[in-house]
């Protein structure tokens, strides 16, 4: 009996939780210039000054409004999520698939080139390439996806190693169907759960090391990004600034990477039954 993800994912406490936080950020994000009246760039003329009417979360050290940054960031780390998770898990589902289906020395090279990527130290790849190359936020979202997909790729070959063996496709394929028909209309369709899976642990990955590698000083000087402003508030930590710019910025990242992780547990539930029955069992 087949269920609508949709409708079991409403019934979650966890994924209703999760959807809050992540819609709360986006509006957040898209209303930014709404939200406020100073851009993100704009001297306010006050340093290290407290919260007030006119500026909720005060200014940094150099006199910058921290909301109106706050709201600026939350842009830069859900462009960073979505987009790594398009491209990453392409890339997973492309190349896991085809070669599974393939066979032979495409396989083979292909799982070469997995080993390789996952064996390579994630934060020491993109300091070197930021060493040589300006740091940008397309590099940045190019990178982490160049990084991301082996993984996924191994899960996906494993997965379609198993589906390609069923009746249904073993019969599409005796009636002269090509690879690009059997993955298009059998073997995608089949790996829903795992696609969706994979864009969400991508999602949450890409925001963890967007803030990550801006906090260690690997991003584009002109990107606001969170990582950056947490980096920026650590060097005033004997001031009470760090109430009103260090800790709200911390919860808004936190609240974006668990929005994304009850959601993500929520959907692998609610996509395969299997999954909430063994949860059950546990309880």
């Amino acid at each position: 009996m087949h269920t609508d993800p949709l409708a079991e994912i409403s019934k979650d406490p966890l994924a209703r939780m999760g959807l809050i936080m992540l819609t709360a950020i986006a509006l957040m994000a898209l209303f930014a210039p709404l939200l406020s009246n100073y851009s993100p760039h704009d001297y306010t003329g006050k340093i290290f000054s407290p919260p007030d009417m006119d500026h909720p979360l005060g200014t940094d050290s150099v006199g910058q409004d921290i909301w109106v940054r706050l709201l600026y960031g939350a842009r830069t780390s859900l462009i960073v999520a979505g987009a790594v998770a398009i491209l990453s898990s392409s890339l997973s589902v492309l190349i896991g698939a085809t070669a599974a289906l393939a066979g032979g020395y495409y396989e083979c090279f292909c799982m070469r080139v997995v080993d390789a990527i996952t064996s390579l130290p994630t934060i020491v790849v993109m300091i070197l390439v930021a060493a040589y190359l300006r740091p940008s936020l397309m590099l940045l979202i190019m990178l982490i996806s160049a990084l991301s997909w082996p993984t996924g790729a191994r899960i996906v070959r494993s997965q379609v190693l198993s589906l390609k063996e069923r009746v249904h496709i073993n019969a599409s394929r005796t009636f002269g169907a090509d690879r690009r028909h059997i993955i298009f209309t059998h073997i995608i369709p089949e790996l829903s759960p795992i696609i969706s899976s994979l864009m969400m642990q991508d999602a949450r990955r890409a925001v963890f090391m967007e803030a990550g590698l801006a906090f260690l000083g690997v991003s584009d000087p002109m990107v606001i990004s969170w990582g950056k402003m947490m980096h920026q508030a650590l060097a005033f930590t004997y001031l009470d600034v760090w109430q009103w710019w260090l800790v709200p910025t911390g919860l808004a990242l936190s609240a974006t990477l668990i929005g994304i992780s009850f959601l993500s547990f929520s959907l692998e539930t609610a996509m395969d039954p299997r999954l909430g029955k063994g949860n059950a069992r546990l309880r």
